[in-house]
């Protein structure tokens, strides 16, 4: 594929072109279709690859790609997926394959890093929305009647295919590989973990957003009960609400895999961490202090008009607006409750990243804004987000992972993922 030599992150229109001729080339089994339309007007497509012996009994995965605006690695994933279900006719026995080339075309022209070389080229252009603006995350934080018409395109396809399998693709800007499932799917960490092995993808066995959740494997977490105390802070109790759980109405399994743009073995090492507690405080304290920084300068340009001729700047600060609301809650769970005594160094490390990237987003998005306007902040957050860029990659030994690499390792784990929840089904099935 010529975008993953040149080392590029597809755009939704590169996306759809690249989609648009594989149908062309294969008229009798791949379609490429209209699934709704952003708020901008833009187009959501769904190419869709025909089942081998179809059957009234036939099944559907939905691979979902481009939820955030940031992690654009998914839709090249699900070009290199469609082509592989089209050569190899085993995934497809019986079942439908289809791809959600980007659930959010908008935010993704917003995100304007097709070919980042540093972690700080990655922030210059850098943009996520806010929670309630993203496609996946939407209907667990708005009512029915605000929903975004993304999640509404999304939503009514997992209603069309009612797939036994939905995959959604993400990233991570540095640390390691994990998959996230709704329900638990046996075997899968002996494939992922040998497929992160070959790759030299480190597995993020602490990812702070699954911190004491049931592990059945290395890198593998299973979502748990809302309510429970595992759900900690980053999934609140509304979690059933997003698409992730919209597959359950029928009787289908979300799993979310996670690849690093930037690989660091420190999310992969299991040795105890000699003091998880106070390393934790001292987390919470600089993410506060950082934030506060970031904050200052957001109240200094506040009174401001908005940047004329910009039409980004009104996006961009919603987002940075709803992040410096967001980190208080952390940095209070952080402090409060703090870290479990036999916390791993792996856990530690992925919350020292965690907490690195929330400041810097927040502060790369407000410089984007300030730029356009000359504000007199600017040249001084400019140096700040470079000065934060370079200690993440020094403080992490930040390596890039080629975009190729990335997707072979996340194609690998969808496929490894349908196989053995196809083989789950198959030993229930066949159990007296």
């Amino acid at each position: 594929m010529t975008l993953l030599r040149d080392m590029r992150y597809p755009t939704p229109h590169e996306l759809a072109l690249a989609a648009r001729a594989l149908a062309d080339e294969h008229p009798a089994e791949a379609r490429l279709r209209q699934a709704g339309t952003s708020r901008a007007g833009q187009p959501l497509w769904v190419l869709s690859v025909a089942p081998v012996a179809a059957a009234p009994g036939s099944r559907n995965v939905l691979v979902v790609a481009g939820a955030h605006a940031n992690e654009p690695v998914g839709g090249a994933t699900a070009l290199s997926l469609a082509r592989h279900v089209l050569r190899d006719p085993a995934p497809r026995t019986g079942c439908g394959w289809h791809f959600l080339l980007c659930a959010d075309p908008d935010g993704a022209d917003l995100h304007r890093t097709p070919r980042p070389y540093s972690l700080l080229d990655y922030h210059r252009n850098f943009f996520r929305p806010p929670g309630p603006e993203q496609p996946e995350w939407a209907p667990s934080l708005l009512p029915p009647d605000r929903l975004p018409p993304e999640t509404l395109a999304l939503t009514a396809l997992i209603d069309e295919l009612r797939p036994v399998l939905q995959v959604s693709l993400h990233a991570t800007d540095l640390g390691g590989s994990w998959v996230q499932l709704t329900r638990d799917i046996p075997g899968l960490a002996e494939p992922f973990g040998k497929s992160a092995a070959e790759l030299r993808i480190p597995v993020e066995n602490g990812a702070s957003d699954a911190a004491g959740w049931p592990s059945p494997g290395p890198g593998i977490f299973v979502i748990p009960q809302p309510g429970s105390e595992a759900a900690g802070v980053f999934h609140p109790e509304d979690t059933r609400l997003s698409t992730w759980y919209h597959a359950h109405r029928y009787a289908g399994t979300t799993a979310i895999v996670e690849v690093p743009m930037w690989a660091s073995d420190l999310v992969d090492d299991p040795a105890p961490h000699p003091d998880p507690r106070g390393a934790l405080r001292m987390l919470a304290a600089r993410l506060a202090a950082d934030t506060a920084l970031v904050a200052g300068m957001r109240e200094a340009f506040r009174p401001r008009p908005l940047p004329y001729g910009d039409p980004a700047a009104a996006p961009l600060l919603r987002a940075v607006d709803w992040t410096l609301t967001l980190i208080p809650r952390i940095t209070a769970e952080w402090a409060g409750s703090g870290a479990p005594a036999e916390a791993t160094a792996a856990y530690i490390a992925s919350i020292d990243a965690f907490g690195r990237r929330l400041s810097l987003r927040a502060a790369a998005m407000l410089l984007r804004v300030l730029r356009v306007q000359g504000h007199p902040s600017a040249p001084g957050l400019d140096r700040l987000v470079t000065g934060w860029c370079e200690d993440f990659a020094a403080r992490f030994q930040a390596r890039w992972v080629p975009v190729a690499t990335q997707v072979e390792h996340q194609a690998r784990t969808v496929l490894a993922t349908y196989e053995r929840l196809l083989a789950q089904h198959h030993q229930s099935t066949d159990s007296p």
